[in-house]
């Protein structure tokens, strides 16, 4: 998409909107099944929590993706988007033994993380296979709200306590058929990485009736020009050998699994946002938009860098500004970015706003949820309505209350 095109979205839906190039998903779903193309058996499971629209969901679907979801609510969305529940992959963390049943009964892929809910799941239902998430004590992500395989994350079972979840397998009469691992996201270093693939393979060999084996995902794409991101490509060259030799020892051809979100889906999208106000302090210059936080929290919550560029003025000459947010409380964007002169009532375009960021919106102040849009074949397709005072006001519930009339005087 270029400046041209997300203008024409931004004057037709409004703003702020987000805006998704299905061309780019696409790419980068087939530059990922190319760098894998060695292995006989691959599945890609769309992480749905990176970004979950039904559209989304469904573009997936045609490609020949599964899902990885975290929640029942994920399952079910995949399933009303037509996707069979053979190829989701349910995987949550500290929900309750019911809610993995109620998935479980759905048909779908169960991968339990902690050895209470596997010893509890094996005793009531030892017929349905389970795969296990490993926690390989190996520290990879850009941010320790996002590094989840080190030694003190919540995440996945132990290395140090393979004995104990054989014993429950053993006891319970139960079949492992997958072992999964995610160290973390924007993965950068692909030794690290493949450092902890030798030790799941090692956790791997010890259970008869693998049929895959899922190596997550974490894969980092580029948020600026010469920013570092993981190779894929010899990613792909070096496990795809590595993990055929494995099939060969197993005795078996099994599935290597990944589970990527923001790698396939951050770069195709932009967030679209019209600049309020212009104010110049004692000490820079703000460009307040008509957004904050409630919509992109990145930012915000991990310090993530985001390109903003002035698609009303792209030629113009590059200015410093402080892009800030609506939001009642500190709420900024961007401090001292150089950006085309921006003048009040242009759009600013955010980029790699297809990961984590509407899936990450909040009502916060009482502030609408923008609209979503997806760009295909050279046009706009609005697949999410923005929100109004009633969906505000849809689930709250209002009652009368007498005060007491001492209290009211007080």
């Amino acid at each position: 998409m270029n400046a041209k095109d997300l203008l024409h979205v931004a004057q037709e839906h409004g703003s702020p909107v987000y805006v998704y190039d299905a061309d780019t998903i696409v790419s980068q779903y087939e530059r990922l099944t190319s760098a894998f193309a060695k292995v006989e058996n691959l599945r890609i499971h769309y992480a749905v929590k990176a970004l979950s629209n039904i559209s989304i969901l469904k573009l997936f679907k045609q490609l020949g993706a599964g899902l990885d979801t975290v929640s029942s609510q994920e399952v079910q969305l995949g399933i009303a988007a037509g996707v069979d529940p053979s190829k989701i992959i349910y995987t949550p963390n500290g929900v309750s033994l019911e809610e993995i049943e109620k998935v479980a009964s759905m048909g779908v892929q169960i991968n339990i993380d902690n050895l209470s809910i596997l010893e509890q799941f094996g005793a009531k239902h030892p017929k349905v296979p389970v795969c296990v998430r490993i926690n390989p004590h190996v520290m990879a992500g850009g941010n320790a709200n996002i590094s989840v395989g080190h030694i003190d994350s919540k995440f996945g079972i132990s290395i140090h306590q393979i004995p104990h979840l054989l014993r429950i397998v053993e006891n319970t009469g139960m079949t492992v058929n997958g072992v999964h691992m995610h160290t973390g996201s924007d993965i950068l270093d692909i030794g690290v990485f493949l450092y902890a693939t030798e030790i799941l393979f090692e956790t791997a060999a010890k259970f008869k009736d693998l049929e895959f084996i899922d190596f997550g995902s974490g894969f980092k794409v580029p948020y600026k020009e010469g920013d570092v991101s993981t190779d894929i490509e010899d990613l792909g060259e070096q496990l795809s050998g590595r993990f055929n030799e494995f099939c060969k020892s197993y005795g078996k051809d099994i599935a290597l699994a990944f589970e990527p979100g923001k790698f396939l889906v951050s770069e195709a999208g932009h967030f679209l946002a019209q600049v309020n106000v212009i104010k110049q302090t004692t000490s820079t210059v703000f460009a307040g938009v008509d957004s904050g936080f409630n919509h992109l929290i990145r930012p915000m919550l991990y310090g993530s860098y985001h390109g903003i560029k002035n698609i009303s003025n792209p030629e113009g000459k590059n200015r410093f500004y402080s892009v800030v947010g609506y939001i009642c409380e500190t709420d900024t964007f961007a401090q001292n970015r150089q950006i085309s002169e921006i003048s009040e009532g242009d759009i600013l375009a955010f980029s790699n706003a297809g990961a984590y960021c509407y899936s990450m919106a909040s009502n916060y102040n009482s502030r609408y949820r923008p609209a979503e849009v997806l760009w295909h074949n050279g046009q706009a397709h609005l697949i999410r309505e923005r929100e109004t005072m009633e969906d505000i006001l849809k689930n709250q519930v209002e009652v009368e209350l007498e005060l007491n009339s001492d209290l009211v005087e007080a």
